[in-house]
């Protein structure tokens, strides 16, 4: 039986994770354990190993540090044997591949920092939920469009967005004189703490609904998940540019502490109403990034258009390394238009029918 030890290092004081390879008398029951070697200023180089079970396996003899042949390197290649037949040749490169120190992340002390080599590079996609990434010809594809309110809960729908429409637009200084690259700041940031609030709320309550009843959810709540957080990233895309003042920070907690009541109790009384709700909200989002668009065209926005698009929007929406701020505004105006349409789906479903929209889509 043989081993492959790595790491063993000679200091003052020092503590490694040591991986042996066991071939037991039966070679299909395979197991390992995990040693920690120290060695101390009293003891030289001189270390006793100490074996910590981590799965049962044959019972091994332990040895000195000094013992172990040193490699080029500096590490130890440190051989075991408890007088069971040596293992195929085959067999020790399959394990030293699959049990290399790479895949054994897990056994590392928190005090110890892995090589700059080792460290995973961060990808901004990796850690999000599925999304679209809208191609050039999807981007221009995308109109502003309305669907005409049915009955009396998309009329009260409809209006309660007009309603609520008016009063932000008054308040982000959206109607009065030019917009500039502030007064669009203000209100993306302002907009997409709201936006993001639906979809949580939602997948929350049919989560807990589907808990509590104990049925299927239909696929409902993955599509509600990936909206709140899209929406999360257009806030976390315009934070990159501006970041909001006192005054600022403490509307945002009072608007959504009433939103989040608001629309809680709704989407237990009437979920048509709410999705049918966001669907016209969406609507006017598409209406507000168009017109953000049409300012960039009419030179409104000089600022912006020699700004290049922050890192974390390249990222999340495989954007070009070269890209800019109208690049941004109209790959988050696809995603205003996308939620416009599943909400407006979902707000026809009835909330045991099936989600048609796959994740990602």
């Amino acid at each position: 039986m043989a081993g492959l030890v790595g790491g063993l290092r000679s200091s003052r004081q020092v503590q490694r994770r040591i991986l042996v390879f066991l071939n037991a008398a039966n070679p299909t029951s395979f197991s390992y354990r995990v040693a920690t070697v120290t060695t101390a200023p009293k003891m030289g180089r001189s270390g006793n190993i100490d074996f910590h079970h981590v799965f049962p396996c044959v019972q091994v003899r332990t040895m000195c540090a000094t013992q172990a042949p040193k490699l080029k390197d500096g590490t130890v290649k440190v051989e075991l044997s408890d007088g069971s037949n040596g293992m195929s040749e085959h067999r020790k490169k399959e394990l030293e591949r699959k049990f290399s120190d790479g895949d054994f992340q897990h056994f590392r002390t928190a005090h110890k920092k892995a090589k700059e080599s080792d460290k995973k590079v961060y990808d901004e996609r990796e850690a999000t939920l599925p999304h679209p990434i809208w191609s050039s010809e999807e981007l221009e594809q995308i109109k502003v469009t309305h669907k005409k309110p049915e009955g009396f809960v998309d009329n009260a729908a409809y209006y309660s967005v007009q309603t609520l429409r008016f009063g932000f637009d008054v308040f982000s200084g959206y109607k009065f004189g030019r917009r500039t690259e502030k007064t669009w700041l203000t209100r993306i940031i302002f907009l997409e703490t709201v936006a993001g609030v639906p979809g949580m709320v939602a997948a929350m309550i049919r989560h807990l609904h589907s808990l509590r009843r104990l049925k299927r959810d239909h696929g409902w709540i993955h599509t509600l998940l990936e909206e709140a957080e899209n929406e999360r990233m257009h806030l976390m895309t315009a934070l990159q540019i501006r970041k909001p003042g006192f005054l600022f920070r403490w509307s945002i907690i009072g608007v959504q502490a009433m939103f989040v009541s608001g629309f809680s109790v709704a989407y237990f009384v009437s979920p048509r109403f709410c999705h049918r709700f966001v669907g016209y909200l969406e609507e006017e989002a598409v209406i507000t990034y168009s017109k953000c668009l049409q300012d960039f065209d009419k030179g409104y926005l000089k600022v912006w258009e020699k700004t290049q698009a922050p890192e974390v929007a390249i990222k999340y929406w495989n954007l070009e390394p070269d890209a800019m701020m109208r690049d941004v505004i109209t790959v988050i105006r696809a995603d205003e238009a996308h939620h416009r349409t599943v909400n407006h789906t979902l707000g026809s479903l009835k909330p045991h029918e099936d989600n048609p929209f796959r994740p990602g889509c």
